[in-house]
């Protein structure tokens, strides 16, 4: 069965495109086919005759296979300001069908798609839609990356109380050490591990791309196509 899972994180600039890419090599490592998704992009360079962004770039050299751009970024905004602004500057109205339509095009040629978020996670796409209708839209559960820093506590707390409100499965987290000077970030990874009410699925060294995550593998239960599951993984 093809799984797929969120990304979402605590802000914006937190590290959700090194933790996927982590995750992606972990799967890789794992034996899993998975491919990477930015939905939407704000932020944005022209290359190669389309607006492209780098973090959509980073998910797809990272995937099992390459997939096409703009499977992979369905909306890819010029501006690198909240997504719902960056789309009203180009006259674009950011929907969910073309979303879904990707999606399902990613998950056909994958055992896994890993699905990173914009920004945090009450991030709007536009009048009628919120970051969290993708998610909803493509029955995801949620890993949450929080950005391991000063105020990290408050911010994993009220992520977590608005994803559950919003009615999606927070799957868990995983944290991002951003600040490797972070006063007394032991103990502030042992407090989110007290009070965040999902399991702790790995934490990720300052700067690294390619930590192993097994634990957030494990918890995705993905079946590689034609093989066993991993359990032991």
């Amino acid at each position: 069965m093809t799984r797929g899972v969120f990304i979402t994180g605590t802000d914006t600039g937190i590290g959700k495109t090194q933790v996927s890419v982590a995750l992606l090599h972990a799967l890789a490592a794992a034996g899993v086919r998975a491919v990477g998704m930015k939905p939407v992009a704000s932020g944005c360079e022209w290359l190669d005759g389309r607006w492209s962004n780098e973090d959509a770039r980073a998910l797809i050299a990272a995937s099992a296979h390459a997939p096409a751009y703009e499977q992979c970024n369905p909306y890819a905004l010029r501006d690198a300001v909240a997504p719902h602004l960056a789309a009203a500057a180009q006259g674009i109205a950011i929907e969910l069908d073309p979303l879904q339509a990707a999606y399902a095009a990613l998950a056909a040629t994958a055992d896994c798609v890993v699905v990173e978020g914009a920004g945090g996670w009450d991030v709007p796409l536009g009048p009628q839609w919120m970051q969290a209708d993708i998610p909803r839209r493509l029955q995801l559960p949620v890993i949450l990356v929080v950005g391991l820093r000063l105020g990290c506590i408050n911010h994993a707390l009220l992520s977590a109380r608005a994803i559950r409100s919003d009615g999606c499965t927070l799957l868990g987290w995983i944290g991002n050490a951003i600040d490797a000077t972070q006063p007394l970030q032991s103990a502030n990874v042992a407090t989110l591990r007290e009070r965040l009410a999902a399991p702790c699925l790995g934490l990720v060294g300052h700067g690294s791309d390619k930590a192993p995550l097994p634990a957030a593998v494990a918890a995705l239960d993905v079946q590689a196509a034609g093989k066993p599951r991993y359990p032991g993984v």
